[in-house]
Order: structure tokens, then C-alpha cells, then sequence
């Protein structure tokens, strides 16, 4: 039987819909680890800390305050999948550089938050 693996998605800021255009990329956050090798052996590994995101492309619309879209902070994020996930950023702020092309409306996006996490 086949699923639904990828497709139409829908991100939301405080419960305000955005119109998601294109693919998204999102990291939960987990710790990053890289080896740690001797000169004779694997000795284990270090783990840094990595930032949780999600970033992508919207679309301008008339309605669409861009000013107040880069000054988001402590938001709640969430990124529905078309696989049933969801994903919630918590505490998020807008961390992209606020560049907007004019040609299509595209406004790429980027949310850093405290933490995040699946729900399925």
C-alpha cells in the first residue's frame, strides 16, 4: 500500500497561516556528534549543540506585513507535512535575512526556535 511520503505542507506562526511555497528544510535541534579518532583507535566522540529550524519559501501577498513577519519572536511555529507530521518550534524568532524577490512574491524564511519536536 502506498503513503503519502511528501506534498502540500502548511506553516503557521501563532496560529497565523503563511503561504508555503517550495520545499522546506527543518533540524529538531539534536546535539551533533563528530568523532573523535587517535592515532590508534576511535577514542569516542564530542557533541555540540546545533540551532532547531525551519526555513523555506512563502509567498507576498498584499495583506502580508513583511516588517512585522522580521520582527517575529517568542512564536510558536509549526510545520504540517504532508506525511501527518507536525513539527512545533517553541519560542521561535524570524532568523532569515529578509530578502524578497519580486518576480514571483517569494519571501525566504527562516524560524529559529528554543526547542523542537514531532508530533505525529
Amino acid at each position: 500500500m502506498a503513503r503519502r511520503v511528501g506534498g502540500t505542507i502548511f506553516i503557521k506562526v501563532d496560529g497565523q497561516q503563511y503561504d508555503a511555497k517550495g520545499q522546506f528544510t527543518y533540524n529538531l535541534g539534536a546535539p551533533k556528534r563528530d568523532a573523535v579518532i587517535g592515532h590508534d583507535a576511535l577514542h569516542g566522540f564530542k557533541e555540540i549543540p546545533q540551532e532547531a529550524y525551519c526555513e523555506g519559501e512563502i509567498t507576498d501577498r498584499i495583506e502580508l506585513d513583511v516588517k512585522a513577519l522580521l520582527n517575529i519572536t517568542e512564536a510558536t511555529v509549526t510545520l504540517e507535512l504532508a506525511n501527518g507530521k507536525t513539527v512545533v518550534f517553541k519560542n521561535a524568532f524570524f532568523s532569515g535575512e529578509g530578502n524578497v524577490q519580486t518576480e514571483e512574491g517569494n519571501i525566504a524564511v527562516r524560524f529559529t526556535g528554543e526547542s523542537a519536536r514531532e508530533i505525529t
